[in-house]
């Protein structure tokens, strides 16, 4: 795992064609915006249209943009369960040449009724393809290459905007009287480009073939809406998603101004304020891997939520009022006193974001099931565009009506943004507690995991058995398990001050031997059987107790009646296997606290700081299990390293 690179993805064809696909597509869109964008203001100057005229349809072409959305997403996100995947996309970059074309002919006629009709039409492609883009990456990486291809894609699609916003940007502005010719051809060519490079996609089944495409757009809206909230973690992180799409578009709606008012720049550093911004997004769209260990890691949620609104607040306090100049270059601007604190924090808000919206897409992959996910996918669709339609009109609302600043806005959004996270939070318990496994785990150690996604399952009941070396095992392996798991944990280590809230929260089941507390014992034996009659994954330390001297005690009997009780009901589950390895050496395990560790043990201070430790998993194992055969396993798994 420690040489694993997610940029070799790129090297495979079952990843790369689809990720070329989804960039040209999202690069060819924004070229052709601001192609419009660039006629229109080419049209002023000759006297062919007036600046109200142009002010009309540059508003009104955000609108026409995004109304597909609202028309065609459940029909979008049923089609796209119901047909093989690499055939859609084929079929959509194939209706792009044709809206393209058309597109080619509005420019060459200047005639912006026939680019709004394209535009329209570029919306209603973007909507079909919008379900099979997220709902195919299930189907073509593996769990534990989720989040990498997630950060890949998003890292893909945040540059591409950039880029097709600079070059659709520049035609008019470089090629002058034959900008229309340019903007005809390149949108056409980059058309052809991505439905030649679809071809190459290996053919992906369809996620629920069987399906009855139902045209009723106003029930199967509200359906599809219905099953985004289906799992209240996958409903979270669609609203997440959501949010993410309202700071985003409000912040970007603003920067133009912002960067001629407040910046007392031209368009020129309008594009690198917008530059900054995505290139943040793109960095912490990859960095998500290297900071999750190849997992699904939705601890980082809360941190990219909180690290967006840090920097939104310092982006108010940096330039709280006008420019003190104007008509800066880019490099003027550079050399301004407050300039780098500026960038720094679009930067930042752009990275940030990148932290908080790729774990939600991976999340979202992970735990809806394939039958359902292009119809997920088209209902978060839906939602984003209300949630991008309310960020505009609640930015022109507050500026015109409550007369606010931009800065001002940029305060609002950032303390918007920090209540609707604590809210999200508290109703998602799950999200918080994971940020806190993940950066206590994460700080006291390097961890190097070996088959968890693999192993274990992605939905349905699994007994997890491992061995028990420290006080910290439970919140180690919560912290790289990608599903939320039930521990079964002895109750004085479920009592430990601060971590007893994160046990709770985590819905442990503390138990007590036979002799020590019976009633507590047999109530934990029910909880169990019943969180496995709900499908849930449960873990267990089969040992009774922390090792005294590094090694392995024999299992106890207890994980078999666990096993008969759910076989003798019908229900047989299957038994993972895990291993931790290098936690002996931690200050939690007895060693640590004994007379042994010195002085450094006895008080909990730690000897090695990040500490390199190992979680491995092994295949499921299902049958008549006895305990000393899943002892062996975790032997096995443990090898030497104590």
């Amino acid at each position: 795992m420690s040489g694993y690179s997610q940029f070799a993805l790129l090297t495979q064809r079952r990843f790369l064609p689809y990720f070329i696909v989804q960039a040209l597509g999202a690069f060819n869109d924004n070229v052709y915006r601001q192609a419009i964008i660039g006629l229109l203001g080419a049209m002023v100057l000759a006297g062919s249209i007036a600046p109200d005229t142009r002010a009309l349809y540059t508003q009104l072409a955000p609108a026409v943009f995004i109304v597909p959305y609202f028309l065609f997403s459940a029909t979008a996100g049923q089609i796209a369960e119901r047909l093989e995947k690499q055939k859609l996309i084929v079929v959509t970059t194939a209706m792009e040449i044709g809206i393209m074309s058309l597109a080619a002919v509005g420019f060459l006629l200047q005639n912006m009724p026939l680019l709004l009709l394209a535009l329209f039409c570029t919306g209603l492609q973007s909507t079909l393809f919008g379900p099979v883009k997220y709902s195919i990456l299930p189907s073509v990486l593996a769990p534990e290459e989720l989040t990498g291809g997630n950060g890949l894609v998003e890292m893909g699609t945040s540059i591409s905007i950039l880029l097709g916003m600079i070059f659709g940007g520049s035609i008019f502005l470089l090629a002058g009287a034959a900008g229309p010719y340019v903007a005809a051809v390149s949108i056409v060519l980059l058309a052809g480009a991505g439905t030649f490079v679809a071809r190459r996609i290996p053919r992906v089944d369809a996620g629920e073939p069987g399906l009855k495409v139902s045209w009723n757009i106003a029930r199967e809206s509200w359906g599809i809406w219905k099953l985004t909230r289906r799992q209240l973690a996958v409903r979270n992180a669609v609203l997440g998603v959501s949010w993410f799409w309202f700071i985003g578009t409000a912040l970007t709606a603003q920067l133009p101004v912002y960067a001629e008012t407040n910046l007392g720049g031209t368009q020129a550093l309008y594009i690198l304020g917008l530059a900054l911004f995505s290139i943040g997004v793109g960095t912490g769209s990859l960095l998500c891997e290297k900071l999750s260990g190849r997992i699904v890691e939705i601890g980082l949620v809360p941190l990219g939520a909180f690290g967006v609104s840090a920097f939104l607040f310092d982006l108010y306090f940096a330039r709280p009022g006008q420019a003190l100049a104007t008509g800066m270059s880019v490099a003027e601007f550079a050399r301004a006193p407050g300039s780098a604190r500026i960038m720094l924090d679009l930067a930042g808000i752009g990275l940030f974001t990148g932290f908080f919206v790729v774990p939600l897409f991976a999340l979202i992959q992970s735990r809806t099931p394939k039958r359902e996910m292009a119809r997920v996918i088209a209902g978060m669709n839906i939602q984003n565009a209300l949630f991008i339609v309310a960020a505009a009109l609640s930015g022109v609302a507050v500026q015109r009506a409550l007369g606010w600043t931009i800065p001002q806005v940029f305060l609002a959004l950032a303390v918007a943004n920090t209540l609707v996270a604590i809210w999200i939070f508290t109703i998602v318990p799950e999200f918080l507690m994971r940020f806190l496994s993940w950066l206590l785990v994460r700080a006291l150690y390097r961890l190097e995991l070996h088959g968890i996604e693999k192993n274990v399952p992605d939905e349905g009941a699994a007994l997890i058995v491992c061995n028990h070396v420290s006080y910290m095992d439970a919140l180690i392996l919560a912290a790289t398990i990608p599903r939320p798991v039930r521990f079964v944990m002895y109750y004085r280590i479920f009592d430990i001050p601060v971590m007893r809230w994160i046990f709770r929260t985590a819905r442990a089941i503390p138990i007590a031997g036979a002799r020590e507390d019976p009633a507590l014992m047999q109530r934990a034996f029910d909880q169990i059987d019943a969180a496995l009659a709900e499908g849930e994954p449960v873990c267990i330390f089969p040992e009774g107790a922390l090792t005294r001297d590094g090694g392995i005690a024999p299992f106890k009997s207890g994980v078999e009646k666990i096993l008969e009780r759910a076989a003798a009901a019908g229900r047989p589950v299957p038994v993972v296997p895990m291993a931790l390895r290098g936690m002996w050496s931690s200050m939690w395990s007895r060693r640590g606290a004994s007379a042994d560790g010195g002085w450094l043990g006895r008080m909990r201070v730690p000897r090695r700081f990040r500490a390199r430790i190992e979680v491995a998993a092994g295949p499921p194992l299902s049958g008549e299990l006895r305990a000393e055969v899943l002892e062996a396993r975790v032997r096995e798994l443990r090898g030497d390293h104590a």
